[in-house]
């Protein structure tokens, strides 16, 4: 069957009665749409998850986390950022899209695109990162790789749905800039570059209202604004009252409703209270979707189970992080004695809690891996350490580890969050490890100094036991090659190359939200507001455990030649950036360069630097390379409320390249003349400062100095002059004028000055 046009699709919708119209707007079931069969309008399934293929089976559970197909599961959406590669963020889509046409799934409900606002969040493995632009460029990779399969997406959770708590109704209070610049902007950046054949409404209300509910926020914003093309769908159970969310531009809701959700529609049209042009647009984009999926289906589609598991190996060597490395103890030698400790070395922690929990094809076992890269020349002692069901230490596993780690040279530690510390459904309460994961480190170190920790965990852990160890390697959650990719990283078959997407702070109460997390009943207000992740404690001179952006590598990078090729432009214009990376070390490896930008000097309240531009680039011994960015309009607007429109200040910019946001190397200015002027004119309470802050009014200003009867006082302090001036309003002139001065000399004024600033 083709995909058909327009004019086929509106004939369909006419020959259509009004409950067919209605149910096509509703789930048939858990994961299908309804067909209408009379009409040749197929069924098709959508299924979760975003870092691998969860179809349930015919004896699934009705709430679907149970009894799905064997699919390959990759790294969660925490590991798949750190790696920074959108190259291969998009391999790991076209692997998933395959899988889909395999099991004939038409959208693959993915990627999770909100943002970091609390490392407490019990979702936060399947975000992306506390950094907007970082997340709308791994999510839009993420997309183009999926439906170039001819599978679509469903980008997840639109909007602000940043914690756990209370998810089903809470409510997010959020400032217009901080939504626009933050907590809209991952969503803005993917929708443009990828367009996802779906976009999936969140549970929460953002400002009073429901998202499923806010014409505002799907209609007005995604559509009209950010030109999406394709159908919005609910999260399963989102939609508050069915009428005002099809209203809002919400087409279908899932799951099935049982006909409730189609009555309220009917009912609605039959009243008056819905126009039948507002449910047949919805058709449209429901059909206009169901046959685009009919006409990408591949029934022949296949895929290599181990090609797939190599890829995701590939993906988790590229997503871990290597935190510390004191005295270069990593790589590892390929001999001598080595203890593996932790149940997580038999028993992997790769994935996430909850309704993306995917059925893997096959599992590594680390403490094998690690056997296999070795070989001959080296020996293994594993002991387990601690017991995943319980928190509690078990003496004996104790005693056992340091026996083991006593007769090692070195001792790898496997330790992290187990499945129960983190899940969809609740927040996390802490940032500690479990008590005998850190007693089973502190009474390793007691007889052994040679320390490797490898982390399972999906978000943040404070780290006070960082002094006793060695070295430290950020897992993540990193998907059923896990084991294969630490042995690959601890032996050196490769160089570590993530780079955090986050940041780790010292302790849980330096995070910007920790006041305002998860907030008091049914409200969360966003008082951090911008200052989310590395923008508040680079602002705050904050010194956390490790910055955003930050990874280690068994090789040198050399930072030169930062080059723009225009040093002041219009804001319309776009600049070219360029710098010279060079690998001054021994061994091959990847570096992630990332570019930072500064308002030097702005009038509105902004983060000291924002991350602009990133690219992963691989470097053999003594190679070296050109990496240049695009920097437009957008890489130096912040989002002016009562423009309505993202503004470009004019003045001069900061560009800063380096290994991570604490670690620049290079930085030049550049200046940007803004092509807009923002609107409003000069009036009685305009302040002196703001005309002495403006170069056409400055002078003028300057003259009020004798109206206000400043300069015979302080005549000889110009500077104290003008500071005691800068925040009079001008009507103010009348008062200290003692008559002097008048409203008609004000409005005289007024008008001079709007004439000097180009108001008139």
């Amino acid at each position: 069957m083709m995909a058909k046009d327009i004019t086929e699709i509106r004939k369909l919708v006419s020959q259509m009665t009004l409950e067919e119209k209605a149910g096509l707007c509703s789930g048939l079931d858990f994961w299908n749409t309804k067909g209408i069969e009379r009409l040749g309008i197929p069924s098709v399934m959508v299924t979760d998850g975003p870092h691998g293929l969860r179809k349930q089976q015919g004896s699934a559970d009705h709430l679907g986390l149970n009894d799905s197909v064997p699919a390959t599961c990759f790294p969660s959406a925490a590991g798949l950022a750190s790696s920074w590669d959108r190259d291969l963020i998009f391999r790991v889509g076209e692997a998933l899209g395959t899988e889909c046409q395999v099991e004939n799934v038409a959208v693959l409900l993915g990627p999770g695109n909100n943002i970091k606002r609390s490392p407490l969040n019990g979702r936060n493995f399947e975000y992306f990162s506390e950094d907007p632009f970082l997340a709308s460029e791994m999510a839009a990779s993420h997309v183009k790789g999926v439906q170039s399969q001819g599978v679509g997406t469903s980008l997840k959770h639109f909007a602000a749905n940043n914690q756990e708590h209370r998810r089903m109704s809470v409510d997010a209070v959020i400032d217009e800039r901080t939504l626009r610049e933050i907590y809209l902007a991952s969503f803005e950046g993917t929708v443009k570059q990828s367009q996802p054949w779906s976009v999936m409404s969140s549970y929460n209300q953002v400002n009073g209202e429901y998202v499923s509910e806010s014409h505002r926020l799907m209609t007005r914003i995604l559509r009209d604004e950010w030109g999406f093309e394709g159908f919005v769908m609910s999260d399963w159970g989102a939609v508050n009252e069915r009428v005002e969310a099809l209203k809002a531009g919400l087409e279908l809701e899932m799951p099935s409703s049982g006909g409730i959700g189609d009555a309220k529609i009917v009912a609605a049209v039959n009243s008056g209270e819905l126009p039948v042009e507002t449910l047949d647009l919805a058709v449209e984009r429901m059909l206009g979707f169901i046959f685009k999926s009919v006409e990408n289906r591949n029934p022949a589609a296949v895929f290599d189970v181990d090609k797939h598991h190599q890829l995701a190996r590939e993906v988790a060597r590229e997503s871990m992080v290597l935190l510390k490395n004191e005295g270069g103890i990593l790589p590892l030698a390929k001999n001598g004695r080595i203890a593996v400790i932790g149940e997580f070395a038999r028993k992997p922690r790769y994935q996430g809690g909850g309704s993306s929990h995917v059925n893997p094809s096959r599992m590594d076992d680390a403490f094998e891996e690690l056997q296999a890269v070795a070989g001959n020349s080296a020996s293994f002692l594993y002991a387990q350490g601690y017991e995943l069901a319980s928190d509690d230490t078990n003496a004996d596993l104790l005693r056992e580890a340091c026996d083991r780690a006593a007769q090692a040279d070195a001792a790898v530690l496997f330790l992290g969050l187990p499945d129960r510390y983190e899940s969809e459904g609740y927040d996390r309460s802490h940032l500690q490890l479990p008590v005998s994961h850190k007693e089973l480190l502190e009474a390793v170190a007691a007889v052994q100094s040679e320390i490797i920790v490898v982390l399972s965990n999906g978000s943040p852990v404070e780290m006070p036991w960082l002094p006793q160890t060695k070295a430290v390697l950020e897992g993540y959650l990193g998907g059923q090659a896990f084991g294969g990719a630490v042995a690959d990283l601890l032996f050196g078959e490769v160089s570590p190359s993530g780079k955090l997407a986050e940041t780790f702070p010292m302790k849980l109460s330096d995070n910007p939200s920790f006041l305002n997390f998860p907030g008091e009943g049914d409200t969360v207000e966003y008082r951090e507001a911008l200052f989310v992740g590395y923008r508040y404690y680079d602002k705050k001179e904050i010194e956390p455990l490790f910055p955003f952006g930050f990874g280690l590598s068994y090789t040198e990078f050399e930072y030169s030649n930062l080059v723009l090729d225009q040093t002041c432009i219009q804001d319309t214009d776009t600049v070219q950036v360029s710098v010279t990376v060079k690998n001054t070390g021994s061994r091959a490896g990847k570096e992630v360069v990332q570019l930072y930008v500064s308002d030097v000097e702005s009038s509105v309240i902004r983060p000291l630097q924002e991350l602009k531009g990133f690219a992963k680039i691989g470097l053999q011994p003594g190679e070296e390379r050109v990496v240049t960015f695009t920097l437009d309009k957008r890489s130096f607007a912040y989002y002016n409320v009562k423009l309505g429109d993202w503004h470009v200040e004019s003045g001069k910019f900061r560009i800063a390249v380096g290994s991570s946001s604490r670690e620049l190397r290079l930085s030049a200015e550049l200046t940007v003349e803004s092509a807009v002027k923002l609107p409003g004119r000069f009036h009685r309470n305009t302040t002196v400062g703001d005309l002495l802050a403006n170069p056409l009014t400055e002078e003028k200003a300057k003259g009020f100095s004798s109206v206000f009867g400043l300069d015979d006082a302080l005549g000889d302090n110009p500077e104290m002059l003008f500071a005691m001036m800068k925040y009079m309003p001008l009507r103010a002139m009348i008062g200290f004028g003692q008559g002097k001065y008048t409203e008609a000399d004000l409005a005289a004024d007024l008008q001079e000055l709007n004439r000097l600033a180009g108001q008139e």
